[in-house]
């Protein structure tokens, strides 16, 4: 039994991992700008969240996932390199289910880009 509750702890944390394609669809791409609210350092993958102003003015809270810790290195970008009020632009592809959560491709922040593809899946 000891064995079989190890085997599922250790199998959530593939599956968070590797799952991209399962959760976001990969065939669209979104773009959001809006101010960062919180930026949480978990890994595999670090989050930014920001409010976004909606088509009908409203605000939206979005859940943006970033690429992992070595490809965000690569982009000479630390999460804590944003903060909260930083104004950020976000091309990204949209979770399946309709939230408003995606994963980052492209962040901009100060106006500069920064490319995050080589570990987006839609790269893959």
């Amino acid at each position: 039994m000891l064995v079989a509750v190890a085997l599922a702890a250790a199998a959530v944390p593939a599956w968070a991992h590797h799952a991209a394609q399962t959760m976001f669809d990969v065939t669209r791409r979104i773009t959001v700008t809006g101010a960062v609210t919180r930026v949480e350092s978990v890994n595999p993958h670090p989050y930014v969240d920001i409010d976004v102003k909606g088509p009908n003015g409203t605000m939206q809270h979005w859940v943006i996932e970033l690429a992992g810790p070595s490809v965000l290195r690569q982009a000479r970008l630390s999460p804590g390199g944003l903060k909260p009020g930083d104004i950020v632009t976000v091309e990204g592809i949209p979770a399946k289910d309709g939230t408003t959560t995606a994963f980052a491709y492209t962040l901009r922040a100060g106006g500069q880009p920064i490319d995050l593809t080589s570990s987006s899946p839609r790269s893959r």
